[in-house]
């Protein structure tokens, strides 16, 4: 099995009439596309939008739990179905949505053409269940656009270098659609979801946490590793380096949601100090004894484990994968004879902001806040705009509302302020004990 270490999108010449802009790329999640009522109202969405005059692209998600049904059926068949059967299966949700939105889209009086992904031409590696995009050829959809036709590409899916359907793993139809966007020469890529844009923290532990306006891409790529679900990591990092903007809006209103842009726009001069606190307990934490790092994490990467956390503690080699790796990692780590243990009781909470790379007080609140409300860090690791502490499990929806306390985010700051002063007095109350 062969994956390809760059994703560079090739450039994509430009129409007859020597033009290649107002293109716009959407893309709809499934919640967007959940039922007929929504689907049409996503049709009239890009409908309205090709009515001015842009040329449109609507990348879209298999409808709102259609994978889950179609992978539990997979397994009512097959205890161990074969990944290339499986990638097989699960890319019939996309084209369900395209090719209804096509229809109603006709209906409403439009020229519409539905693809799969191959039909797009996105190419990937062989990697089944989790190919990279290693080029889109955009031949077909340049032709819809110059006849005025609306494009619905199939998200999630591509073909491999052997022509093998393949897909892009969970929330690949934002790649698929930032890939597009790059490969087009569109300047912004929205990305319409359930929620209003990203929020400081998930409003499901904090219900005060407030809408980003404005993000840069590390900043979001440090969320989107964290935990953060708003955006599939892959396609931050796509945006990131072939400079597509990326707007997360809602599809339910109109309003403004979350810009992901470089430090140098001018949405970028108002930022507060700290962006955001993520935080994920889908990761196991693996202590590996008894073989090099080299050979340890090439044996990883040939079995397509996403390793994230790496530390190394004397001779023993420490680091993290999501525990849908975990059968995989633990297969790797049998076959290579090592001494290890896995600990799945840890969740990992992380300070995230661009501004933490001049002002020093960000570590010492941090710490301050988590030792105030008895939370005490397992593993700490850093980057210049992120502090990520493994923490128990059962403390993690704790030092996420405390962090976010401490750091003043559920009311917008002046741009470049310090970090508030820790309430030492009132830490976060533990699950069924009395506020101090």
């Amino acid at each position: 099995m062969s994956t390809t270490e760059s994703e560079a999108v090739p450039a994509v010449g430009t129409d007859a009439s020597g033009q290649a802009d107002n293109v716009v790329v959407l893309k709809f999640g499934g919640t967007s596309v959940a039922g007929p009522e929504r689907i049409l109202a996503v049709a009239r969405r890009l409908a309205d939008l090709r009515e001015t005059g842009a040329r449109v692209v609507g990348v879209l998600s298999a409808m709102g739990g259609s994978t889950d049904e179609l992978l539990a059926l997979a397994r009512e068949v097959s205890p161990q179905p074969p990944e290339r059967e499986l990638d097989m299966l699960v890319s019939v949700g996309e084209r369900v949505s395209c090719a209804l939105a096509a229809m109603a889209l006709i209906d409403l009086g439009h020229d519409a053409v539905s693809l799969t992904g191959s039909q797009a031409g996105i190419v990937t590696d062989t990697a089944h269940g989790k190919a990279k995009i290693v080029e889109v050829r955009a031949r077909r959809i340049h032709e819809a656009l110059e006849r005025g036709a609306i494009v619905l590409v199939a998200g999630f899916q591509g073909v491999s270098t052997d022509a093998e359907v393949t897909t892009l793993g969970r929330g690949g139809s934002d790649t698929t659609a930032v890939a597009l966007a790059a490969a087009l020469g569109a300047d912004v890529c929205e990305i319409f979801t359930d929620v209003e844009g990203v929020f400081s923290a998930d409003p499901r532990v904090v219900p005060e946490a407030r809408k980003l306006p404005v993000l840069s891409y590390d900043e979001m790529l440090e969320l989107s590793a964290s935990g953060a679900r708003v955006l599939q990591l892959r396609s931050v990092e796509f945006a990131r380096n072939h400079g597509v903007t990326l707007h997360v809006r809602s599809s339910f209103s109109d309003g403004e949601g979350t810009w992901v842009t470089g430090e140098e726009s001018e949405r970028m001069l108002e930022k507060a100090m700290i962006s955001g606190i993520a935080h994920t307990v889908d990761e196991t934490v693996y202590r590996v004894e008894g073989v090099q790092a080299a050979t340890l994490f090439s044996a990883l990467a040939a079995a397509q484990v996403n390793v994230d956390t790496i530390l190394q503690v004397g001779d023993a080699i420490v680091f993290s994968a999501p525990n849908e790796d975990h059968a995989a990692t633990e297969r790797t780590l049998g076959e290579l004879g090592t001494r290890w243990t896995a600990d799945a009781e840890l969740g990992k909470v992380s300070v995230v902001g661009a501004g933490m790379k001049s002002h020093p007080g960000v570590a010492a609140t941090a710490f301050a806040t988590l030792e105030a409300n008895e939370i005490e860090p397992v593993i700490v690791t850093t980057s210049p705009i992120k502090i990520a502490c493994f923490v128990q499990r059962a403390d993690v929806e704790r030092a996420v509302a405390a962090l976010h306390g401490a750091f003043g985010l559920g009311e917008p700051s002046p741009s470049g302020s310090e970090p508030q002063a820790l309430p030492a007095s009132k830490p976060v109350s533990k699950p069924g004990s009395e506020s101090a």
